[in-house]
């Protein structure tokens, strides 16, 4: 069984970033999108963070995530918070493998 979840950061009710999480008993699987374009600054960071906090999996447990390749910001934040943190590109999106953090 599956649980879904969605993530909008928006400002002044325009939608800037987005995320579905999916957890399962063994994983936590996100898809995370940006709007292209230049950002408010921290909207990237933000969506991570709100992911990274959302999720009520175990610490350790594994993370796997889609984002926009090429979008450092989010995979710094990624790395900052999260241990054992391994990107790849794949076509227009970067799949990153993790582990949930310690509170």
């Amino acid at each position: 069984m599956s649980d879904v979840q969605h993530i909008t950061i928006a400002d002044e009710g325009h939608v800037l970033a987005e995320a579905d999480i999916r957890s399962t008993e063994d994983a936590v699987q996100a898809d995370l999108w940006v709007e292209a374009g230049h950002l408010p600054p921290g909207t990237r960071t933000n969506l991570v963070d709100a992911v990274l906090d959302s999720t009520t999996a175990e610490p350790g447990t594994p993370l796997h995530l889609t984002l926009p390749a090429g979008d450092a910001e989010m995979l710094q934040r990624l790395e900052e918070r999260c241990s054992g943190v391994t990107a790849r590109a794949a076509g227009a999106t970067c799949q990153v493998d993790t582990k949930t953090p310690a509170g």
